[in-house]
């Protein structure tokens, strides 16, 4: 497995939740969330501060294996990722990755409301898990995201 950071992304409506990895890919710890507006720029800072070798966005399908808008948007945003820095992007299924998040928060004494702040970053924590699980396995998972240019035809 090559060495280096990798960060997760979880792209929400509101918010998008970013964690990352340490350099050896042992395990997944949350950075933070950004409010959707500034979430680009903030990341070409993260990108910068981290230098990751790969960015791994979520990409959330419905249960039947079908794109939503949603789905839609979160491979818009990680084609902006892609054209704006020289680093892989990959879409991984994040199916119920929220909802895990949500489960996860619960257990351990937090409301959802006194979650909203941090849910997303446990999501991009289990979306980066099962990312580094699958580099462990020798199978990374994900569809590379190509970067797209205004005068690409």
């Amino acid at each position: 497995m090559e060495r280096g950071v990798r960060l997760a992304v979880d792209v929400g409506r509101a918010r998008v939740g970013v964690a990352r990895s340490d350099p050896d890919g042992l395990m997944a710890v949350p950075v933070e969330t950004i409010p959707r507006d500034s979430a680009l720029a903030r990341l070409a800072e993260l990108v910068s501060e981290y230098q990751p070798r790969v960015i791994v966005v979520g990409l959330p399908v419905n249960l039947h294996n079908n794109e939503t808008e949603s789905t839609r948007d979160s491979r818009d945003f990680a084609r902006q990722l892609a054209s704006s820095h020289e680093v892989s992007v990959v879409l991984v299924d994040e199916r119920l990755t929220t909802t895990a998040a949500l489960g996860a928060l619960r257990t351990s004494g937090r409301s959802a409301k006194n979650s909203r702040g941090v849910v997303d970053q446990v999501a991009a924590v289990m979306l980066l898990e099962t990312y580094l699980d699958s580099e462990k396995g020798g199978r990374p998972l994900g569809e590379r995201v190509e970067a797209h240019h205004d005068n690409d035809a």
